[in-house]
């Protein structure tokens, strides 16, 4: 068996790689359950929050280089969201398949601060070369980005913002995609958590450790769904059973 230091530094090296892994293993689900044979070749965009183990570090102690307390993750950011408020943690930023089946298509883990719209050409580079929508929330909304995503023939379609209602020309369309894009990516954020057991804190410490557990559990998402279409099962149903079992 490998030693303990051998595991150490493979898992150290891993996490730079998990971006790539999860982006090949999208491309080849795609490939093979076929998820927009009867719709439309849509990926939705999103972040969900992570809170970080241990307490949070202050702004004005980090501010200062203070750290109060030894279980503070140094490492770690604020962020704010409508929905969410404040937190300290992290972000997964994650693509998604808008489809029969909700396929992770690529995902990135940061601090909380970094930007959604900044992440996102990482996510874009993933894709399976045939996604011709991307939908996403206001955060999404960057021309930078509309541009990215015109140079690889893609269209992004993001909620617009300013007070409610929308009246100029296109809005009628933006509801229905972001109708479609609610229903496909909050669920998969809400049973990716609840299999993981990651709405408290995540359990490790360090931008590093996170990554891999994150990332790492991303993949081997990829993988039950792998392992579903491979043995006939109904893919994307049971899998936290599926997942304590093995």
């Amino acid at each position: 068996m490998p030693t303990r230091r051998t595991w150490e530094r493979r898992f150290k090296s891993l996490p730079d790689s998990l971006p790539g892994l999860i982006g090949c293993m999208g491309r080849y689900l795609v490939s093979i359950l076929k998820p927009w044979a009867a719709q439309g070749r849509a990926a939705v965009f999103d972040s969900t929050p992570l809170k970080a183990k241990g307490g949070v570090w202050h702004k004005k102690d980090r501010e200062k280089g203070f750290v109060p307390h030894s279980t503070i993750d140094t490492q770690a950011h604020w962020s704010k969201s409508g929905y969410h408020g404040w937190w300290y943690g992290w972000k997964l930023h994650i693509a998604s398949a808008i489809g029969s089946v909700w396929i992770p298509l690529a995902a990135h883990l940061t601090p909380a601060n970094e930007a959604d719209n900044k992440v996102a050409p990482k996510l874009l580079h993933e894709l399976p070369l045939d996604t011709r929508y991307i939908l996403g929330d206001t955060t999404y909304n960057d021309p930078e980005l509309r541009k990215v995503c015109g140079r690889t023939n893609r269209l992004l379609v993001a909620t617009k913002r300013g007070p409610y209602p929308h009246l100029d020309q296109g809005s009628a369309v933006r509801q229905i995609f972001h109708l479609l894009r609610t229903k496909a990516i909050e669920p998969f954020n809400g049973l990716f958590k609840n299999i993981f057991e990651w709405s408290g804190q995540v359990p490790v410490k360090g931008l590093l450790r996170t990554q891999l557990i994150i990332l790492g559990a991303v993949f081997l998402y990829q993988m039950a769904l792998l392992y579903q279409s491979e043995n006939q099962q109904n893919i994307g149903r049971g899998i936290k059973p599926l997942l304590r079992a093995a």
